[in-house]
C-alpha cells in the first residue's frame, strides 16, 4: 500500500518540524505549510489522505481553510483534525460544526496526534470487502465508499459516512449517545457526548433529498435510530 499523503498546517515552526519529523518516521508522505492560502493550493494540487489543521495561521484562517475544502467537492471527504490553542466548548462545536472530523487543543502531545491519525487512517482504509447495504431507500457502498438515496448519490464526510454504516448495519436499533461514541470514534475516546449531536445534525443534512422524510429518529432520553423510509 502505498504512503498516506498527510497536509500539515502548522505555522510554529518548531511545531511542524516536530510533527513532520514525527509523521515521516512512521511512513506518511508529509507537505507543510504555516499558512491558509498555500494549505488550500497544495490541496488542490494533489488531495491529501488527511489533513492536520491549525486554527491560528497565516493568511486564511485555518477555520476558513476547513470551509472551504468541506466544500470542495475534490477535497469533502478528506478527514480534517483541527489544533488549536481555544480551550472554550463552544470553540470545539464551531470547528466540528465547520467540517473538522477531530480537534486538538494545545499543548498536546505529539504521541496522542500519532495514535488519532493512525486511528482514522484505520477507518478510511479497510480491507476492500463487504457488500452494498440497504436500508430503505439508502444505499451504501462499503468498498467503493458511496452513498446513493432514490439513486441520487450523497456527499458525506468521513465521520458522517461511518455514522450512517453504523446505523445502518442495525436498523431500527436505538443507540445511546455513549454506544455511538463507542461504534463510531472507538472505545476509550475521549470525544464529548455533545459532539454525536453535532454529527447527526451533519448527517441529517447530508441525507435529506427532496419528497423524502428523515430516516433519523430521535429517541427522547435514550438516543438514535435510523428507520427504512
Amino acid at each position: 500500500m502505498s504512503a498516506a499523503k498527510l497536509l500539515l498546517v502548522e505555522d510554529d515552526p518548531a511545531l511542524s518540524e516536530l510533527l513532520e519529523y514525527r509523521f515521516q518516521n512512521e511512513g506518511y508522505a508529509v507537505r507543510c505549510t504555516g499558512d491558509g492560502d498555500e494549505a488550500l493550493m497544495l490541496a488542490a494540487e494533489e488531495t491529501p489522505d488527511l489533513i492536520i489543521l491549525d486554527w491560528m495561521i497565516e493568511g486564511t484562517s485555518g477555520i476558513e481553510v476547513c470551509r472551504r475544502l468541506r466544500r470542495d467537492k475534490a477535497t469533502a471527504h478528506v478527514p480534517i483534525i483541527m489544533l488549536t490553542a481555544r480551550e472554550a466548548e463552544d470553540d470545539r462545536v464551531r470547528g466540528l460544526e465547520t467540517g473538522a472530523d477531530d480537534y486538538l487543543t494545545k499543548p498536546f502531545s505529539p504521541r496522542e496526534l500519532l495514535a488519532r491519525v493512525a486511528a482514522v487512517m484505520r477507518r478510511i482504509r479497510p480491507a476492500l470487502a463487504g457488500e452494498t447495504i440497504e436500508v430503505g431507500d439508502l444505499k451504501l457502498d462499503p468498498v467503493a465508499h458511496k452513498v446513493q438515496r432514490r439513486g441520487k448519490a450523497l456527499q458525506l464526510g468521513p465521520t458522517e459516512y461511518r455514522l450512517l454504516k453504523f446505523f445502518m448495519e442495525s436498523p431500527g436499533r436505538v443507540f445511546s449517545r455513549g454506544q455511538l461514541l463507542d461504534g463510531v470514534w472507538g472505545t476509550g475516546s475521549d470525544i464529548e457526548l455533545r459532539t454525536v449531536d453535532v454529527h447527526i445534525r451533519r448527517l441529517r443534512k447530508a441525507v435529506t433529498v427532496d419528497g423524502a422524510r428523515d430516516p433519523i429518529r430521535t429517541v427522547r432520553s435514550a438516543g438514535y435510530a435510523l428507520e427504512a423510509v
